[in-house]
């Protein structure tokens, strides 16, 4: 038997510091008029007095963040260390109209300059150099760098583009290639992340040749869930197994009222007849469907509980906890429906987590 080697790149290290840096988390509070705001601890003694706004989005404060002041009737930004450094004045990286987030103590920065982009650490140093044109997050000490890419502006648009050209490469938060011409995609879980001397046979694994002569391989989500689908699912809809593989709570829309929730054991209870003939579909050959990836809506999953899956900006954290949507669309003569249904990748599994029906009525 070949041994395979789990890979932890920097885990440890970045894990321990990540962890002690989460004991004392800072949280986000607002002024009287709610126009600034500040931090406090976990004790609530304010470490922050209220001040800044605009581009200001973390709810909470670990390592480092985005930060918007105001000064002689002008904004500056900047990013801010929990020790109270200053780095990357005027060198926001933006996305969607928002500031980037830290994650796993990093964050990334644009030298508006070069228009390229680079990763700061959570003392403020830089890590990454500003020589790419893209970066992603850093997920368990990996980050995907484009570079050498030309932005193609998308023809009627407001400052739209995709990229054009430039090599991909796999690197960690030192800079080292560890995967050239790195053809990736949203589906990977590189927290699975296993190191061999050959290709992973495993049929829900991606595997890629690094610059040492190793395979790095990665747990494909789609290949996973079509596969958990099936086996795991699809294979026993009885009622124990449903409620088995569901949330503790399942999200459902009613009209007129809209989403509402309830204990996964009363709304099974209640619809499972419904939901069983629904899923029985997709064992048909015939069945027109097709399954999506998402995060949570963070205005919708709005309790304590699912803190988890979202990061301090409160974005969904869907590079490790997607979501499975499947979609079955009903068409006749007149009309065509659709219905929904959600499965949250937990620590525990795939789980329904939501439920949308429009062909058929949920109790």
């Amino acid at each position: 038997m070949k041994r395979i080697f789990l890979l932890y790149i920097f885990l440890f290290i970045n894990c321990t510091l990540f962890a002690q840096s989460k004991e004392d988390t800072w949280t986000a509070f607002w002024d009287k008029d709610t126009t600034h705001t500040g931090y406090k601890d976990k004790n609530g003694m304010i470490k922050i007095e209220p001040k800044f706004m605009g581009m200001t989005i973390a709810n909470k404060f670990d390592d480092i963040i985005v930060v918007t002041e105001e000064e002689n009737q002008s904004w500056k930004s900047y990013y801010l260390t929990k020790s109270g450094k200053i780095v990357g004045r005027d060198s926001l990286y933006i996305f969607d109209n928002g500031p980037d987030c830290e994650n796993e103590g990093f964050i990334r920065f644009r030298d508006h300059k070069t228009d390229k982009m680079g990763m700061f650490n959570r003392d403020g140093k830089i890590v990454v150099p500003a020589e790419y044109s893209n970066l992603t997050k850093a997920i368990n000490g990996m980050i995907i760098a484009l570079k050498g890419a030309e932005k193609a502006m998308a023809p009627g648009t407001d400052g739209h583009f995709s990229w054009a050209g430039g090599d991909d490469n796999l690197i960690d938060i030192n800079n080292k290639i560890l995967i050239e011409n790195f053809v990736s995609n949203d589906e990977l879980n590189f927290y699975s992340v296993e190191k061999s001397k050959e290709p992973s046979k495993d049929p829900t694994r991606d595997s890629f040749l690094g610059v040492d002569g190793q395979y790095y391989s990665f747990i494909n989500y789609d290949k996973e869930f079509t596969l958990w689908l099936k086996n795991s699912l699809l294979s026993d809809l009885s009622k124990d197994n449903l409620l088995k593989h569901s949330y503790e709570e399942i999200f459902y829309w009613k009209e007129p009222i809209g989403w509402i929730n309830e204990p996964k054991t009363t709304f099974i209870n209640k619809n499972y007849k419904l939901i069983k003939d629904k899923l029985l579909e997709l064992n048909n050959p015939t069945c027109d469907y097709f399954v999506t990836t998402n995060g949570l809506n963070q205005f919708i999953y709005e309790a304590d509980k699912y803190d988890q899956y979202f990061n301090n900006c409160n974005e969904s954290k869907d590079w490790k906890y997607p979501i499975k949507s499947i979609i079955i669309t009903h068409r006749d003569k007149k009309d065509s429906t659709q219905d929904h249904f959600d499965f949250l990748r937990t620590e525990n599994g795939y789980q329904l987590i939501s439920v949308s029906i429009r062909k058929g009525k949920l109790k």
